[in-house]
């Protein structure tokens, strides 16, 4: 009997999916995360002696990498976005807005600038800046909100800032990674101030004002629907039918994208939107749920590959550049600017520590990669690009993925032996 190629594709796709079910509880309580565990595995596999196993390049496999990791993203935005229990409002979501409005633009700006000083070319600089700057809700499992529950405000400070800041920044970041591309297409002469008028008008103001607008737009009429259409056929939150917010998700993207907004903003807007519909509703605990699911099986395709390319030799084109500026990243641009971009009553300090270190990067970095590698061209190769990303979430992964689970566990004793409610950091009005 001989083995094809699709018949170990079935064998590894099956194993697969049993890991994604029984790894979280297996990994609880433990140094040690999924993720870390389905890098690991794929970096095993891919070094068999078996020729069945494909050759992986994310080069090669541009547009591939790009959607793949695109539905993996939005799934997992609409998972975070519908556990997310805090209602929506300025000072309830304070944390977040300074992480997004302060953190965010001066973590870009530092890494570029450091990118910069090591050697690469300013477009480069910013490209890697940009891809390797939004936080990830797919890989930050431990750190995340749990289900959703009745209770508003249960969350403490750090999961809630991290979930929500992960949350909107995918869609943030877009406009630097746009920036990016202007800037590698024109490296005689810069950008002029038109196009910087331009790109604050058009790709900052108003394509985050679309997918905004079109995710709470979309949010509040699947909420009556779900939760207070007439016609009971229509009212789904009566089915318990948890693909439908499979089904939000695609529509909400799609819907924002042919508009030119931002979809992955528009996908959590609105998750947000639906959750506050009817907030105590069980139905947001069947919907996240399956997102849940499907998020954990994308994810492990997806980390296994990465071991895989690993495994094949994918780190060969690290430089000491790409390096240097992965490890000045983690452990000391982002948790500095992330600490002193917290007004100081965003939470207890211990909280504001957290929440500034556990800024973790992931999936969400392939796809800003692969999608500026396919519409542009930088003064790097692409595969010390993608050496440097990879380096970077790989680090990520573990050094983040080895803490969580003890970091979060002293903040969970801490809250339970000071008996103070873990998100009543800020006050508890909406508004």
């Amino acid at each position: 009997m001989q083995l094809s190629g699709t018949d170990l594709t079935y064998v590894l796709l099956g194993l697969g999916a049993l890991g994604a079910a029984a790894l979280p509880a297996i990994v609880a309580k433990r140094p040690l995360s999924a993720p870390m565990v389905f890098l690991a595995l794929g970096f095993v596999v891919f070094q068999l002696p078996v020729d069945l196993l494909p050759q992986l390049h994310p080069v090669s496999a541009g547009p591939a990498v790009e959607h793949f990791t695109e539905v993996c993203i939005v799934v997992a935005l609409m998972g975070a976005g519908l556990a997310i229990n805090r209602p929506f409002g300025w000072r309830s979501w304070l944390t977040t807005w300074q992480l997004l409005g302060i953190a965010m633009p001066l973590t870009i700006l530092a890494t570029t600038a450091a990118g910069w000083a090591l050697g690469w070319a300013p477009a480069v600089a910013l490209l890697v800046a940009a891809t390797l700057a939004p936080t990830d809700p797919v890989l930050a499992g431990e750190v995340r909100v749990g289900e959703p529950t009745d209770a508003e405000f249960d969350e403490d400070e750090a999961r809630f800032a991290l979930t929500s800041e992960a949350g909107l920044n995918d869609g943030l970041a877009f406009p630097f990674v746009l920036a990016a591309l202007a800037l590698s297409a024109t490296t005689a002469t810069g950008w002029s101030a038109a196009w910087i008028g331009h790109w604050a008008w058009y790709d900052v103001l108003t394509r985050i004002a679309l997918g905004t607008g079109i995710g709470i737009t979309f949010g509040r009429l699947l909420g009556w629907l779900f939760f207070r259409a007439r016609s009971k056929a229509l009212r789904l939150s009566e089915h318990s039918e948890g693909f439908v917010a499979l089904a939000a998700t695609f529509a909400s993207y799609g819907l924002a994208e042919l508009v030119h907004g931002y979809g992955f903003l528009a996908v959590f807007a609105t998750a947000v939107t639906i959750r506050t519909a009817e907030r105590a509703h069980g139905y947001h605990r069947v919907m996240h749920s399956f997102m849940d699911q499907i998020e954990r099986l994308l994810t492990a395709a997806i980390l296994f590959l990465v071991g895989g390319f690993v495994a094949q030799g994918g780190l060969t084109a690290l430089t000491w550049q790409g390096a240097t500026l992965a490890l000045l990243l983690l452990l000391l641009i982002r948790p500095l600017i992330g600490y002193i971009s917290q007004h100081p009553t965003a939470g207890a300090r211990r909280e504001r520590i957290v929440t500034a270190f556990f800024g973790i990067r992931g999936i969400g970095s392939f796809f800003y990669l692969s999608y500026a590698l396919e519409h542009g061209h930088f003064a790097a190769p692409a595969d010390e690009l993608w050496a440097t990303v990879i380096f970077t979430v790989l680090l990520s992964v573990f050094l983040h993925g080895t803490l969580a689970t003890p970091v979060v566990a002293y903040l969970d004793r801490r809250h339970r032996r000071t008996g103070e409610p873990a998100g009543d950091t800020q006050g508890k009005s909406p508004t």
